[in-house]
């Protein structure tokens, strides 16, 4: 079975920004990165208030995680409401924190190969969902992620932000 744990070792390195800052946690940055969008193979959006604010700003994710939760707490009822949207398909995957499993794994893969917006609503924690959805994503895809009190994070997939990525990946192994 294939799947990754987080050691605490590497919990610093994950905090670095592994693309460009967007300051801000509304519509706002959201329509921001937008403008900045260019082509782009698949556009990922990792937590509730990343996806809800693509969503008020009128951008539909291929892909986008959440897990009803936000800084630690659950999200209000506009957050989890405005995160849903009738055009997505839903899957329910078990995530626990620090872990990467190899069902969520295989659900980013699926979205991945499919034409319709998927929403994954992982129970348990989505933060990593951002490291296999990097490293799984066509070239030229885009993943915003959310940076708690800081603002959005936007991540190019290119050959070499792959590798990077995978090469974090592989150094998250699980004591079994």
């Amino acid at each position: 079975m294939k799947r990754y744990c987080l050691p605490d070792e590497l919990r610093e390195e994950l905090r670095k920004l592994h693309g460009e800052l967007y300051p801000g946690d509304g519509v706002e940055t959201a329509k921001q990165i937008i403008k900045g969008l260019n082509n782009y193979t698949k556009l990922i959006s990792v937590g509730d208030i990343v996806t809800f604010n693509l969503l008020s700003a009128g951008l539909i994710p291929d892909i986008s995680f959440v897990d009803d939760r936000t800084k630690r707490g659950p999200a209000s009822d506009k957050i989890m409401r405005g995160t849903r949207h009738v055009l997505f398909k839903k899957i329910t995957v078990e995530n626990p924190a620090g872990i990467i499993t190899e069902e969520l794994l295989q659900e980013i893969s699926r979205a991945m190969g499919e034409n319709i917006p998927t929403q994954i609503f992982v129970k348990g924690e989505e933060d990593l969902a951002a490291l296999p959805a990097i490293a799984i994503a066509p070239l030229s895809s885009v993943i915003i992620y959310g940076l708690p009190d800081k603002g959005a994070v936007l991540v190019r997939v290119t050959e070499s932000k792959k590798k990077e990525i995978q090469s974090l990946l592989d150094r998250m192994k699980c004591k079994e």
